[in-house]
């Protein structure tokens, strides 16, 4: 059961009333619900009982502490992508040793920071990146335990934007050039070569793509042990789907099947990264109407709905063109008469839409929405353009709700900006 409902006419999360938080906080807020959060997290770890595996929560799609926090008293590791994921990782209580640090364009700095912290792996993109690591290693008399990411020219069959398991795709190293690069990284000082990675893609709602991809990896596991090299572990990336519009999700049981039937008999520990799945749909954005404007001044014509958030808060329509559900937060009556609106922002862009051609129920100016399935790609993507403040995050517990990351006060945000000497001096 959603964790976003109505009752009695309101909609809920969880058992808090929305239209107490957009009265309390504000509006555009996100709403996060703790019990989705922990209810996904289940789904995986249940159908993965048994087996050898970390779960680490990929933070690029949702790097708020508190989310991060809550997977983290489930027992999850982090996937992280940037230092500052791996110091918003630590800081949530994530053990170093359950962190993987994935992304094609690590610096020496990041590399350094993680090594200080001890994390479980390195995924090493390409060769030149493997250089670099083994340098800094060596120079700081560590030793980097890695996994080559294998790029293993599988079509996820999702957004191209998101697909990143194609020859063409800048991801990995090429299937064929893993056992020579396998072979030299076991030579590097300050490398210790422990597996490979494989991530084909984003929103994906079909396991063929991943059956193909886990049996030329589960190959070159075999073709590298038969050359005499060990291989222990395997990083499985994540990239499950879920409902915006019609997509059928992949069941995580069904998921694990695909994982225990390519891994029999490699007896290699598994690591899988899922992002999406976890948090999208425990996530809205809260959001309220400010106008309802007729685009010829009279009705019949195309009608827009005018609400205070926008692109930079929600980038993914325009980014995508993300299709996400709409609802409003008092409950239509039966049968209400539907109309068809295009949703938009108040941005200065064409773009800055969230719906088009949508059939809706009355609506006015002042009704609060909620924009849903925004736990993922959301607040971690927004951005402070037309000098709009990043916008508030709430989670809600049960009857409770704390505001988890506050609303940027617009001085703070200036103040954070300084002038050179020679714009202080007045006019000539």
């Amino acid at each position: 059961m959603s964790a976003f409902a109505y009752r009695s006419g309101a909609l809920f999360a969880e058992s808090v009333p929305l239209a107490r938080i957009a009265a309390e906080v504000g509006t555009p807020a996100y709403v996060y619900s703790s019990g989705a959060l922990e209810s996904a997290w289940r789904g995986f770890a249940d159908a993965l009982a048994g087996m050898k595996v970390t779960i680490c929560f990929a933070l690029k799609a949702n790097s708020n502490l508190a989310v991060i926090r809550t997977f983290a008293l489930q027992g999850a590791g982090a996937d992280v992508v940037s230092a500052g994921e791996l110091e918003r990782a630590l800081a949530a209580g994530v053990p170093a040793d359950k962190i993987v640090y994935s992304g094609v364009g690590k610096t020496e700095a990041e590399m350094a920071a993680a090594l200080a912290a001890g994390i479980m792996q390195f995924n090493v993109e390409s060769e030149p990146e493997l250089a670099a690591l083994s340098k800094v290693a060596a120079g700081r008399g560590q030793v980097a335990s890695i996994a080559l990411r294998m790029n293993p020219d599988v079509d996820a069959q999702t957004h191209a934007k998101i697909t990143t398991g194609r020859a063409h795709n800048k991801f990995g190293i090429a299937a064929e050039r893993i056992p020579a690069v396998y072979a030299h990284a076991s030579k590097l000082p300050g490398i210790k070569p422990v597996g490979l990675a494989v991530h084909i893609g984003s929103q994906l709602t079909d396991l063929e793509p991943f059956r193909l991809a886990f049996r030329r990896t589960a190959e070159t596991v075999r073709a590298l042990r038969a050359a005499g090299l060990n291989v222990r572990r395997l990083d499985l990336g994540g990239g499950l789907g879920v409902t915006y519009r019609a997509e059928v999700p992949l069941r995580p049981a069904d998921y694990a099947a695909v994982l225990r039937a390519a891994t029999q008999g490699l007896d290699c520990t598994l690591v899988i990264e899922p992002g999406r799945a976890l948090v999208a749909e425990a996530g809205v954005l809260l959001t309220r109407v400010i106008y309802v404007k007729d685009a010829d001044g009279k009705e019949g014509g195309r009608r827009f709905v005018i609400i205070d958030a926008a692109m930079n808060d929600l980038i993914r329509p325009m980014l995508y063109d993300a299709w996400h559900p709409v609802r409003p937060v008092t409950e239509p009556a039966s049968g209400a008469p539907l109309a068809v609106v295009d949703l938009v922002g108040p941005i200065c862009e064409s773009g800055d839409t969230f719906a088009l051609d949508r059939p809706m129920p009355p609506i006015s100016a002042g009704d609060l929405l909620v924009i849903e399935a925004a736990g993922a790609y959301g607040a971690v993507m927004a951005s402070g353009y037309n000098s709009r403040p990043l916008v508030p995050e709430v989670m809600v517990k049960g009857g409770e709700y704390a505001v988890v990351r506050p609303r940027q006060p617009i001085l703070d945000v200036i103040g954070q900006e300084r002038l050179p000497e020679w714009l202080h001096a007045g006019p000539p």
